[in-house]
């Protein structure tokens, strides 16, 4: 016995709900759709080869020695080795970061950019020009402070 026979609503009910579910599916395509857009036009895969420099983000290594505010952000440069498919790189490590495992996510490395002649030899460093003095203008000593005051102590 077919549904239909039973109540009369049942093919307009089939048709609201065929109607409703692609309706979803196109709003769900085209969200798909519009994030990867979004996604694609922020975001590109870098060009690293084999034999780069790059340096390492270091906030989430323990065995670095020192208090983390003094840490630096990078450490490096070190010597891609290896490719392991577009999201990870094998890392040439030395010194203290040499008990880490080499492979690293992209999103913890970038390309090391030297300043050394041998990588840039055009590029010129200007000195830094130091202000011509005034002759005959006489400095004046403002205010000498005898105390410091560090968190409520004073220091002589």
């Amino acid at each position: 016995m077919d549904l239909g026979d039973i109540h009369p609503a049942e093919n307009s009910f089939k048709i609201m709900l065929y109607k409703a579910r692609y309706h979803a599916n196109r709003c769900m395509q085209n969200s798909f759709k519009y994030a990867k857009e979004q996604w694609d036009k922020s975001h590109k895969l870098p060009d690293f080869k084999v034999e780069d420099l790059v340096l390492v983000s270091t906030p989430s290594f323990n065995n670095i020695e020192g208090p983390k505010k003094l840490k630096a952000s990078f450490e490096g440069p070190f010597m891609r080795r290896a490719l392991h498919g577009p999201n990870a790189v094998q890392i040439e490590l030395t010194d203290e970061l040499m008990n880490r495992h080499p492979a690293f996510s992209l999103s913890l490395i970038k390309p090391y950019s030297s300043s050394d002649k041998d990588f840039f030899p055009l590029r010129n460093k200007t000195p830094h020009e130091i202000p011509p003095l005034e002759e005959g203008e006489e400095k004046k000593i403002v205010k000498v402070l005898k105390e410091k005051r560090t968190r409520n102590k004073k220091e002589r």
